[in-house]
C-alpha cells in the first residue's frame, strides 16, 4: 500500500518537474518499459485514441456508454478535471478510488526511480523526470493493465505526436476537430496543428477524421503513415430531423437513432466519429443497436452545455478557444428567447482570448468577468480590455473570483434570464462548487 495519501501524491509530482508541459515521448517511454516488464500480466485489450481542439471528451464519453452498454470492461482516461482527480481515471464506468490511484502512482515512481539507480556507464543516475500529466498517463495505464480490460480510451492532452498517451499504439485513433489552440507547441497554422494531431495514427490502423474540413497535412500524415484513414462526408457521416438521426458507415446503416443526452450543435459530429470507431472495430467489440442507443441515451459529461435544472437557466460551458465559443454561441441561439443573458467568464492567458469574445458578439449583455489564480490566470481588467476590443458588446463588470460573479450575476437576473459559465475548467468547477451542478 502507498505510505502517501492521493492528495500527497498530487502534490509531490507537482513538484517532480520544472515545466508544465515538455513535449516529448523518449522519457515517459523509458518509465513505461520499465513498468511493462515488472508486470505480471500485459495488456491485451483494445485501445482507442482521441485527439482534437474540441469534441475528444464528448467523444470519449459516448464511446465509454456504448461499450459499457454492451457489456465490456471499458477503461477511460480524459483530462483535465473538474472537481477531483479521480475524474481522470474511470474503471468500468467508475472513478478510480483514492487508493489505487495512490498505490498506481507509487509503481510509477518506483520505476522512476528504479531507471535513475540502474543508468547505464553512458547514462545520468537521476531519475527520470516527468511531468503531472506524464506521472497520471502512466499511473492511469498501470490501473488498466491490472484490471484486466477489454477495451481502453485514452483521450490526448495536448497535440498527439508528443503526447504522454501516444506512447501506446492504438488500434483506431480519433481527431475530432482542429483548429487553433495552444499554438505556443503545436504551429499557428491549421496545416501544423494537424500534422501534430496526426501523429497518433497507425500503420494499417483505422484513424477516423471527424472534422468536415481537415487540414491537408491530416491526409498526408494519413498517407505517410500507411494508416486506414476513414473521413466523415466520404467514409462515414450522418443524416437527421428534428426527431431522430441515422448514421451511415463501413458497416452499414443505424438508423432511427435518438439524439444523444449530450447537448450542442456538434454533439452528432462526435457521436459519428464514436460510432465510426465500433464500426471499424466491430470484430473485436461488436455493439448492438439497443446497445447503441441506451448508450447515447445515457451518456454524461459535466461542463459540456451542461444546462442545470431551476430558473433562471444556467449553463456551464468549458468553451475556451474560438472554435468551441462560436459553437457555444450557435447552442445559445437555438434555445429560444431569454430577456438577458449573463456571463460568468474567465480565461487563461495563454488562450486567444480576444478570439473567444468576438466569436461570441452580440449574444452577451452583461459580462461578469473574473480573474484566475496562477501564472497562466488572466486579470478581471485584461478581460474587460478584450470584450471592448473584440467588438462583443454588453456591459461588463468585474470581479475577483468565478463564485463572486456567478453571485453576482444571480442578484442580477430574473427567472426568465439565463447565465453561462465559461472560459475555462477553472471557471467551471469554482462555479460548479456553489452551483449545485
Amino acid at each position: 500500500m502507498s505510505s502517501r495519501n492521493l492528495q500527497d501524491w498530487l502534490e509531490y509530482i507537482e513538484r517532480q518537474h520544472p515545466k508544465t508541459i515538455e513535449m516529448g515521448l523518449a522519457r515517459i517511454a523509458r518509465v513505461r518499459d520499465w513498468m511493462t516488464a515488472a508486470m505480471v500480466q500485459s495488456f491485451q485489450g483494445r485501445i482507442i485514441t482521441v485527439a482534437g481542439t474540441n469534441g475528444k471528451g464528448s467523444t470519449c464519453a459516448m464511446l465509454e456508454a456504448m461499450l459499457l452498454a454492451a457489456g465490456y470492461r471499458v477503461g477511460l482516461y480524459t483530462s483535465p478535471h473538474l472537481l477531483r482527480y479521480n475524474e481522470r481515471v474511470h474503471v468500468d464506468g467508475r472513478e478510480a478510488d483514492d487508493a489505487t490511484l495512490a498505490d498506481a502512482f507509487e509503481r510509477v515512481e518506483a520505476a522512476r526511480q528504479s531507471i535513475g539507480t540502474n543508468s547505464g556507464p553512458d547514462e545520468q543516475g537521476d531519475a527520470v523526470q516527468l511531468t503531472y500529466f506524464e506521472f497520471g498517463t502512466l499511473a492511469a495505464w498501470d490501473i488498466f493493465a491490472r484490471a484486466g480490460l477489454d477495451v481502453v480510451i485514452l483521450e490526448v492532452g495536448l497535440g498527439g505526436r508528443l503526447d504522454a498517451v501516444n506512447i501506446f499504439d492504438a488500434d483506431c485513433s480519433i481527431i475530432t476537430s482542429i483548429d487553433l489552440d495552444h499554438m505556443d507547441y503545436l504551429g499557428d497554422t491549421r496545416e501544423k496543428i494537424g500534422a501534430e494531431k496526426a501523429g497518433i495514427f497507425r500503420a494499417g490502423r483505422p484513424a477516423i477524421v471527424a472534422d468536415p474540413s481537415p487540414p491537408a497535412s491530416v491526409i498526408v500524415r494519413a498517407r505517410d503513415t500507411g494508416a486506414d484513414l476513414l473521413l466523415i462526408g466520404r467514409d462515414f457521416g450522418f443524416q437527421g430531423d428534428r426527431q431522430q438521426w441515422q448514421f451511415w458507415g463501413r458497416g452499414g446503416k443505424r438508423p432511427s437513432l435518438a439524439y444523444p443526452a449530450l447537448r450542442g450543435a456538434n454533439q452528432l459530429l462526435n457521436a459519428s466519429a464514436a460510432l465510426a470507431a465500433l464500426d471499424v472495430l466491430r470484430d473485436a467489440l461488436p455493439v448492438g443497436m439497443n446497445q447503441v442507443r441506451l448508450g447515447l441515451a445515457s451518456v454524461q459529461l459535466p461542463g459540456r452545455f451542461q444546462v442545470l435544472p431551476g430558473r433562471p437557466t444556467v449553463i456551464l460551458d468549458v468553451a475556451h478557444n474560438p472554435h468551441a465559443a462560436a459553437v457555444l454561441a450557435e447552442n445559445l441561439s437555438n434555445m429560444g428567447f431569454f430577456p438577458d443573458t449573463h456571463a460568468v467568464f474567465g480565461m487563461l492567458g495563454d488562450k486567444d482570448i480576444r478570439g473567444v469574445c468576438h466569436a461570441l458578439r452580440g449574444r452577451i449583455d452583461f459580462w461578469h468577468v473574473t480573474g484566475l489564480p496562477g501564472p497562466r490566470g488572466t486579470s478581471a481588467e485584461a478581460l474587460e480590455q478584450a470584450i471592448t476590443e473584440s467588438g462583443a458588446g454588453g456591459k461588463v463588470f468585474r470581479h475577483d473570483t468565478p463564485r463572486a460573479a456567478y453571485a453576482a450575476a444571480r442578484r442580477q437576473t430574473n427567472e426568465n434570464d439565463r447565465i453561462v459559465v465559461f472560459g475555462s475548467f477553472l471557471t467551471v468547477a469554482d462555479v460548479m462548487q456553489v452551483a449545485g451542478a
